[in-house]
């Protein structure tokens, strides 16, 4: 498939499958903007989504962003393009996250093309999993994708597994008997059809009932009387995704391949959830180092295995719109979600100047011959 311009259906597909990514508690922390000119797609952070405790400095809101720049990419070129990101390309716009430009493939289209179809069916998976393993092929297709794009995947054994899952459940106590984060966890509940963003109150979020899988309470304590307990599997699979760098273009690229490895994963079948609880609270994510890694910067865990259909637990997401061209901005929908307490003084600086990214770590030649819900 090859489309040569930009019309109304070609940005209906890649604002489509960027807003299908993930993103902490389904904030969907972006705006998107084009410049025909350039034949240019912008990803703009959007601030006002952003949360104050969980993510003071915005860590998480890049993570969201970039996997919404990988969905781009993939929609770009299922459309016969070859997607040119660069990140971070305004030193003196922070908010200005990345430009995927939309060239003219010079050779054969890039090979993460085929992943299109996964991305309307990549789906956060809070149920519990069988007991069945991902066999080791999946499992190094896995850490290529995050190679791929720049990242790294440690997968433990079951030892490490049950001390990261140990952090974790640290991590997630600290959470909900935290009065201020839990208010701002609580806020993104939302009430059947009331928004686009944030958790559906009538989402499935069952708890473990062994107390082994520290899956997410955005509730607090007590428990919702009636929240279900289910018996999750024995003995999880997860993998540990980390960067050498820790500054916002590290996060971007951290998103990037975050949503590829969840992509592949999707395409093999593997059921996948995110838990982020460890790296909100700076002690326990500098816990969750690689042990044989020398910089390690963790940058989230990912459960997976497999399971049943995400039915009950998906999250719904904002309508794509166009951005407006004069202004190079995207329109904000008229939901905007959840108001939660939040801190400009905590947004990161802008970094120094920086060449062109490849999306892979490495300054791209010449562009003119790219998913916790």
């Amino acid at each position: 498939m090859h489309i040569d311009k930009i019309d109304a259906l070609a940005l209906e597909t890649l604002l489509a499958a960027a807003v299908a990514a993930p993103s902490i508690h389904n904030t969907q922390p972006w705006r998107f903007g084009f410049d025909l000119s350039t034949r240019s797609v912008t990803v703009h952070a959007d601030r006002s989504r952003g949360l104050a405790l969980a993510d003071p400095y915005g860590r998480a809101l890049h993570l969201s962003a970039g996997t919404a720049v990988f969905n781009l990419r993939v929609a770009a070129a299922h459309l016969g393009w070859q997607p040119a990101p660069y990140l971070m390309p305004d030193p003196y716009d922070p908010d200005l996250l990345a430009t995927v430009r939309l060239t003219l493939p010079a050779a054969g289209p890039p090979d993460y093309r085929s992943l299109y179809t996964a991305v309307s069916r990549r789906h956060s998976s809070r149920m519990p999993f069988t007991g069945r393993p991902v066999p080791e092929s999946v499992v190094a297709g896995l850490v290529a994708a995050a190679r791929a794009e720049g990242a790294h995947l440690y997968v433990p054994d079951i030892v490490r597994t049950r001390r990261l899952l140990r952090v974790t459940s640290a991590a997630e106590l600290r959470n909900t008997e935290d009065t201020a984060r839990t208010a701002e966890s609580r806020a993104w509940i939302a009430r059947p059809g009331s928004s686009r963003y944030g958790i559906p109150a009538t989402t499935s979020r069952p708890l473990d009932a062994a107390g082994r899988m520290p899956m997410r309470d955005f509730t607090g304590r007590p428990p919702v009387p009636g929240r279900p307990r289910l018996r999750f599997e024995r003995h999880p699979q997860v993998a540990l995704l980390w960067t050498v760098g820790d500054r916002p273009r590290d996060w971007l690229l951290a998103g990037q391949a975050l949503e590829r490895v969840l992509l592949v994963a999707t395409a093999h079948g593997v059921r996948t959830s995110l838990l982020h609880q460890a790296m909100e609270w700076p002690d326990l994510r500098e816990a969750m180092r690689a042990p044989s890694a020398k910089w390690c910067s963790p940058q989230v865990l990912i459960r997976f295995g497999y399971g049943p259909e995400a039915q009950g637990t998906l999250t719904p997401r904002a309508a794509a719109r166009p951005a407006d061209r004069r202004a190079g901005h995207a329109d904000r929908t008229p939901d905007s979600g959840p108001p939660v307490p939040r801190d400009r003084d905590s947004r990161p600086s802008a970094p120094p100047p920086r060449a062109p990214d490849s999306g892979r770590g490495r300054p791209a030649h010449s562009p003119g011959t790219r998913g916790t819900d």
